[in-house]
């Protein structure tokens, strides 16, 4: 029988020698890296739209079927470009259960974010609670597409026609996934990509914006530098250092070389937690929706504490004690970082106390994860003692 004395928390040896972490972290060989930037010194060309960048940007054009990629120094830094370069005003509309970056980048362009709650079953933004949050004042709707799923594209491209404003897409979660065989990055006006370790396709930092707008992709491409730069001459009102290196472009052009290799990892370790998990009550392992391919690079499960047994903040605590990185999917929905907001979103405000997130991608081994689970089995089994000498401690009390 499991007893506390079983788990690190409690003075037990950790299940892991040593963390097992959250992202995907997939990086090429010593010796791929190696031979990359001998290249990147002997032509002595570090930045600035280099010949690698600009490799990465047709290969990802190809890749992704769309008419232009691109690259930039991180993903909040292309949202910031989009949304000026679409030259919106007044309010956007987003998910609440998202990325802080994705409103500050509202914020520097000067726009006011719209919180909208979004479908519990799927995570993604609530197209019915859309529909009432547009007036006048509202110029665009920023979707968000979440763990290897998205929302309903086509869906929210229709409501953003019929009512007269700009759509575009945060897609840090989705490289590589597609839509009745379409590629991400060809849906809205823009899409922005995320190239950070944590995503399938990482440049260590980076991001990318994909457009078939020829209009809008050369307004991008001379706000990209700080000195207005680009082969097109477009009009714009700011410009930002957002050029990506030399040595990104080659660590991205390498993950793109492997995506296969790695998307396939991916899927094997995601199935294998299926399997498990489903033997585990209260846990509930949200599957990619609305994609015909998914990247798998995320692990997200909604815990019922009812039937679980301990809460999501409890069981964070004693997988850490076992050095299993498990983290929040967000901290707080992000209409709680904003003062004195009054938007009242049940289900983001759910899901932010309940999701977990577990690590899946290259660090992560099958046997891993069949430890993990049954770290999560017994933690099920011993909720009540958990519960009883937690509570005693304050552990994953916030």
């Amino acid at each position: 029988m499991t007893t506390t004395k079983d788990f690190a928390l409690f003075g037990a040896p950790p299940a892991f020698d040593k963390p097992i972490p959250i992202g995907q972290l997939y990086f090429p060989s010593a010796q791929r890296y190696e031979a990359a930037f001998r290249g990147i010194f002997e032509r002595q060309y570090y930045t600035e739209y280099g010949p690698l960048n600009r490799q990465l940007e047709q290969n990802l054009q190809q890749f992704l079927g769309v008419k232009h990629a691109i690259c930039v120094a991180n993903e909040t830094v292309a949202l910031m470009m989009v949304a000026n370069a679409m030259e919106l005003t007044g309010k956007v509309i987003l998910p609440a259960f998202n990325h802080i970056a994705a409103v500050q980048s509202l914020s520097w362009a000067g726009l006011e974010p719209v919180f909208c709650d979004v479908d519990p079953a799927t995570h993604q933004i609530d197209i019915d609670q859309v529909s009432k949050l547009i007036d006048q004042d509202v110029s665009a709707i920023l979707g968000v597409n979440l763990w290897g799923g998205v929302c309903d594209v086509k869906a929210l491209a229709k409501l953003a026609k019929d009512s007269g404003v700009q759509l575009y897409f945060d897609s840090a979660h989705a490289f590589g996934c597609a839509v009745d065989g379409v590629r991400i990055g060809n849906f809205g006006r823009a899409e922005v990509l995320s190239f950070h370790q944590s995503n399938i396709l990482n440049a260590t930092e980076g991001g990318c914006i994909c457009t078939n707008d020829d209009e809008l992709a050369a307004k991008l491409r001379v706000m990209r530098s700080s000195a207005g730069a680009g082969s097109v001459p477009a009009t714009v009102n700011k410009t930002v250092n957002g050029r990506m290196s030399e040595a990104q472009s080659a660590i991205a052009l390498m993950g793109l070389e492997d995506f296969s290799a790695n998307q396939r990892n991916n899927e094997i370790l995601f199935e294998l937690y299926k399997a498990q998990l489903a033997k585990i009550s209260g846990l509930r392992l949200f599957k990619p929706k609305g994609v015909s391919f998914s990247n798998y690079q995320n692990v997200v499960c909604q815990i019922s504490e009812a039937e679980f047994g301990l809460s999501r903040d409890r069981l964070i605590a004693l997988l850490k004690a076992e050095n299993v990185d498990a983290r929040p999917c967000f901290h707080l929905g992000v209409h709680r970082d904003i003062p004195h907001s009054q938007h009242q979103l049940p289900e983001t405000d759910s899901l932010s106390t309940s999701c977990i997130q577990l690590p899946i991608g290259a660090l992560v081994s099958a046997q891993s994860v069949l430890k993990i689970c049954d770290i999560l089995a017994r933690a099920h089994q011993a909720s009540t003692t958990i519960n009883a000498r937690s509570s005693q401690d304050s552990i994953g009390v916030r």
